[in-house]
């Protein structure tokens, strides 16, 4: 019987400031950049080895991309950085009156700690949902949805069964923001240009996706003329939109909403929001809506004088635009991230703090080749110049030139040959990976 490994953090205190950062997306990125040179123990915990570029995770599961050219392992960007300590491990309780954290591989104390370990998927108490639906939030969850997709189809191959066909191919997308107007453009084309050369014998007009939206509109943090360029964008796709439309109950089969109608599918995306996921030992009188920690404008933990949280992970409501906090999107993390990481310098150098103010530099989502709506500021783009506009703003902020290579020619081969060559099942149900 092999032996039981005792782990611990195994990080030497040689009398510097420890500043502890909870999760590596973009907000903690941005803090560990931000101690770089800075005479202070900097420590990432991640149970993860690698930061993961969320906004292309739809690509993975609709095979446009590469896994691993959305992910870059925290070694790596941080290797040669003094005094940064990468831990493999998941935080499970915060102990503040003794500033120690108890993880998954021992405890450790902390003089800082920055909580950016962002937030989760929301099902809103449905757990038939939660059982049977999708997420989209790490790279597991989109290999997992590419594998059940593909699947669904050879499956589908091998049946007379006209509703369990139609239930294969059918795929229903819960939520209209970004994530699921992306998802339902990108399937579409699946769809459109794809499928039909892969499944020659199956009818492609069986295949049907629906979008479902319990809001009139599409997009509801861009304008009105992004949300019905959306909107017409999607529907001359051939995606069947289902606004004022919110799910009651999924059974892994049947989808049951609230107008009373009823779809059959064996495949329901769940991108219909988020919700923090605060560790324990923060009180409950920290916490906002949706689960999210209350931080005033030096994104300090309510209750708390050396905790802090960013990004998804918190909310900011003294900020004058705002007052439910800023959006759950990679800039206001980005941005916390930066501040954060120069307001701890000042903390410990005994300098004033800067509050934060958000910047917004605007939203975008794309549709498809040639198609995306953009809101920079007072500029609003649709079709091919907001296309582009959106490819490049995601190409520059991917981790490595590999990376960016890949992606770009990635890009650039489906682009002139509609082809998405990554159409992989890298799992069988035996393996314990849908």
């Amino acid at each position: 019987m092999p032996k039981l490994i005792n782990t611990r953090t195994r990080i030497v205190d040689e009398g510097k400031p420890r500043i502890i950062v909870i999760g590596g997306g973009f907000g903690g990125l941005e803090v560990v950049k931000g101690l770089k040179g800075f005479k202070a123990q900097t420590v990432l915990f991640d149970k993860y080895n690698h930061h993961c570029f969320q906004p292309l995770l739809y690509q993975v599961a609709t095979s446009g991309l590469e896994s691993s050219s959305i992910v870059f392992p925290f070694r790596k960007r941080f290797g040669p950085q003094r005094d940064f300590y990468f831990r493999l491990g998941e935080v499970t309780q915060l102990k503040p009156e003794e500033n120690t954290i108890e993880t998954s591989i021992g405890s450790i104390k902390y003089d800082y700690l920055v909580l950016a370990n962002g937030a989760t998927t929301n099902y809103y108490g449905m757990k038939d949902v939660e059982e049977h639906a999708m997420p989209m939030k790490t790279i597991v969850d989109s290999i997992k949805l590419r594998n059940l997709i593909i699947r669904n189809f050879e499956t589908a191959l091998l049946t007379d069964d006209p509703e369990l066909v139609n239930s294969l191919m059918d795929i229903v997308i819960v939520g209209g923001g970004p994530t699921g107007v992306e998802l339902a453009g990108a399937l579409s084309e699946l769809k459109n240009h794809v499928f039909p050369k892969d499944y020659p014998e199956l009818e492609m007009s069986q295949m049907d996706i629906h979008l479902v939206e319990a809001t009139p509109k599409l997009l509801n943090g861009m304008s009105e003329a992004a949300s019905k360029k959306a909107l017409e964008y999607l529907q001359h796709m051939g995606v069947k939109v289902h606004l004022n439309c919110a799910v009651k109950s999924y059974d892994g089969h049947e989808t049951m909403f609230n107008t009373g109608e009823r779809l059959i599918t064996r495949t329901m995306i769940w991108a219909a929001g988020v919700k923090g996921q605060p560790v324990q030992g923060i009180a409950a009188s920290s916490l906002g809506r949706a689960a999210r920690i209350t931080v005033d404008e030096y994104n300090r933990v309510k209750g708390y004088e050396n905790i802090f949280a960013i990004g998804d992970a918190a909310i900011m409501t003294g900020d004058a635009g705002f007052p439910n906090g800023h959006p759950q999107m990679a800039q206001p993390a980005i941005q916390q991230g930066r501040l954060l990481a120069a307001n701890l310098r000042r903390l410990i150098s005994n300098k004033p703090l800067k509050p934060f103010k958000y910047k917004d530099l605007g939203s975008m989502a794309t549709i498809g080749r040639n198609r995306a709506v953009a809101d920079l500021g007072k500029v609003k783009l649709k079709g091919f110049p907001a296309w582009m506009v959106w490819m490049f703003i995601h190409l520059i902020s991917i981790i490595g030139f590999k990376n960016k290579f890949f992606v770009l020619l990635s890009w650039l081969m489906s682009y002139f040959s509609y082809d998405k060559s990554n159409r992989l099942i890298i799992a069988r149900p035996k393996d314990g990976v849908q």
